[in-house]
């Protein structure tokens, strides 16, 4: 039998504190937090419940259940050892707080302290929180509960003018909670029509119609196809956009429920593209003065909507400062 040096009796030994996210599937670990349990001497976890347990006992890991003082994990460790706390979904607040009034007595040979992230969350792993929040809501919540495709309309026009004004002000805190506010229509949407008994579709099926549509108009980043410039990518979208659509008039799918400036920028824009060459309609009146402004203002590349209401919060700021009203 080998004798234990004294070093080895004197070392305090070593506390994994292993983190996993619920957004990823269980038992899905990186390669260090398979080495760490492999070598461990005890594997720990508070929660009988959580679900990397099944996948760690079939690796042929012994995990016992058990939440340890702070006081009981350092003489675990003592001697040498390396103890692994598999964390629960909360962490373990009251044992890293136990670790660390230990560590600021001074009174006891502390062992060293690792956090170790088993799994780490992909970009837009936050979203899989939403869908499940909404699906609870949905569920639960006596108005959410009730809203239809047609009554949730209003509010989808109304965050989208929102977002826009968020963006024309600069305001970084309010864009990131306006980006919010048009996520959760799309979100909304997408889990009432998971209800619909005739053609039912859900976040994913959105999530993969737009993922499909982008790769297929960006044929010069997904497939062989090249452009330098932005207006060789306008091209190849519209030209991507023709063959899917087979619309018979350059004016299918503008919808024509959109501000009347807006509205009359995309007509314009939709014939130059198309190189038509269209008259504007003779008439007289300040509708027809207004059309052919918002053609020219989209011919030199400005966006009428976008003047307006800027030259809008311009008056709006005169007639408070008229009244002395501040900011």
């Amino acid at each position: 039998m080998n004798a234990t040096s004294p070093a080895a009796v004197d070392h305090p030994g070593r506390v994994v504190l292993l983190t996993t996210s619920h957004r990823v599937a269980p038992g899905l670990l990186s390669w260090p937090a398979w080495q760490t349990l492999r070598a461990a001497d005890r594997v720990l976890c508070a929660d009988g419940a959580h679900p990397q347990l099944p996948y760690l006992r079939e690796a042929g890991l012994a995990v016992e259940e058990t939440s340890p003082t702070a006081e009981e994990l350092v003489a675990a460790c003592a001697g040498g050892g390396t103890v692994v706390v598999v964390a629960t979904s909360e962490g373990e607040p009251a044992l890293t707080d136990g670790l660390a009034r230990l560590a600021g007595s001074g009174r006891v040979a502390m062992p060293e302290l690792e956090l170790l992230p088993a799994s780490y969350d992909l970009p837009g792993a936050r979203l899989l929180d939403l869908v499940q929040v909404m699906d609870r809501i949905r569920a639960e919540c006596p108005w959410s509960s009730q809203q239809t495709h047609k009554g949730l309309a209003k509010y989808g026009i109304e965050e989208s003018y929102e977002l826009v004004e968020a963006i024309e002000a600069g305001d970084r805190d309010e864009l990131r909670e306006e980006l919010g506010d048009v996520l959760l229509q799309v979100v909304f949407h997408a889990r009432i029509a998971e209800e619909d008994p005739d053609s039912p579709f859900s976040v994913d099926d959105v999530a993969g119609t737009i993922v499909a549509k982008l790769i297929h108009r960006h044929p010069h980043v997904f497939g062989d196809e090249t452009a330098t410039t932005p207006e060789e990518v306008k091209a190849h979208w519209l030209r991507t956009k023709a063959i899917e659509k087979q619309r018979e008039s350059v004016t299918d799918g503008v919808p024509l429920g959109q501000p009347g400036l807006a509205l009359a920028a995309k007509l314009s824009s939709r014939v130059r593209t198309a190189g038509l060459e269209v008259p504007l309609p003779a008439g007289e009146g300040i509708g027809y003065e207004l059309l052919a402004l918002a053609a020219r203002a989209e011919a030199e590349g400005v966006d009428p909507e976008a003047t307006l209401r800027a030259a809008a919060r311009a008056y709006r700021d005169a007639i408070r400062a008229t009244e002395g009203v501040a900011g």
